[in-house]
């Protein structure tokens, strides 16, 4: 789809990825973008164009609710997420699942079947969702994380298929670390922001139905045909260093 002259709305807008999206977008020529966000009074901005919007994802009436005063929207960007570290075994690994879920999953559920009907009357559009490559490998220090990033990108394949009759190109995201407070504490290589918008933008305008946004996601998705003997002993080997 055309950015030039588009209508946007950015879920998780007032930080991180979500602000570089509403940068970006407005840089290619966005005529709007709803910055949405739990509370829009967080989001900084001077230009016109933007439009703080209150939308906490894990509320279905708030989705809705966002849904009715963003009518004009044609591309939706799932951006918000959380991730509380936590292993399958540790004490508190239910309660971070379970958090991690209503909003990495459920919340883009409620947003997707908010304004599904929204992008249709509007010609289609586009619907991105914002993954890991961690939906597809999986390290016990964020096990509980990447768990609900795989629900996530099954829900996106499952849109992609129901959405295509009414137009809409879904798109689904998958990048490893980027330099966000999410990754404060991340020690390996990480993608700025802005190199990781700039890639989903251009697939967004290509037509994509996926964006593998760097180089580890690429060799990752290249290596699932034999993850278990391909990717899992440098898993292994890792995990056993940092119990050791």
């Amino acid at each position: 789809m055309e950015l030039s002259g588009t209508v946007a709305l950015v879920t998780g807008a007032n930080r991180g990825l979500g602000a570089a999206y509403v940068t970006a977008l407005l840089d290619a020529g966005a005529a709007k973008v709803y910055a949405a966000a739990r509370d829009p009074r967080s989001v900084a901005t001077d230009d016109p164009r933007v439009v703080p919007l209150a939308l906490d994802v894990t509320d279905a009436a708030q989705a809705q609710a966002a849904a009715r005063e963003a009518g004009d929207v044609a591309l939706v960007i799932s951006n918000a997420g959380i991730s509380h570290g936590t292993a399958p075994l540790d004490d508190d690994a239910i309660e971070g699942a379970r958090a991690e879920l209503e909003v990495n999953y459920f919340g883009l559920l409620n947003v997707a079947r908010a304004f599904a009907p929204v992008l249709a009357a509007n010609g289609g559009g586009a619907l991105v969702h914002m993954h890991s490559v961690l939906s597809w490998i999986h390290f016990p220090s964020s096990g509980t994380y990447a768990a609900s990033k795989a629900a996530a990108w099954a829900a996106t394949n499952a849109l992609r298929v129901q959405l295509r009759g009414q137009g809409t190109q879904v798109v689904g995201v998958h990048v490893g670390y980027v330099d966000t407070d999410m990754t404060a504490r991340v020690t390996d290589p990480k993608s700025t922001p802005e190199e990781v918008v700039a890639a989903v933008l251009e697939g967004i305008e290509a037509g994509a139905e996926e964006v593998l946004a760097d180089e580890v996601t690429r060799t990752v998705k290249a290596a699932l045909a034999d993850d278990l003997a391909q990717l899992y002993p440098g898993v292994q080997a890792r995990y056993d260093a940092v119990v050791a």
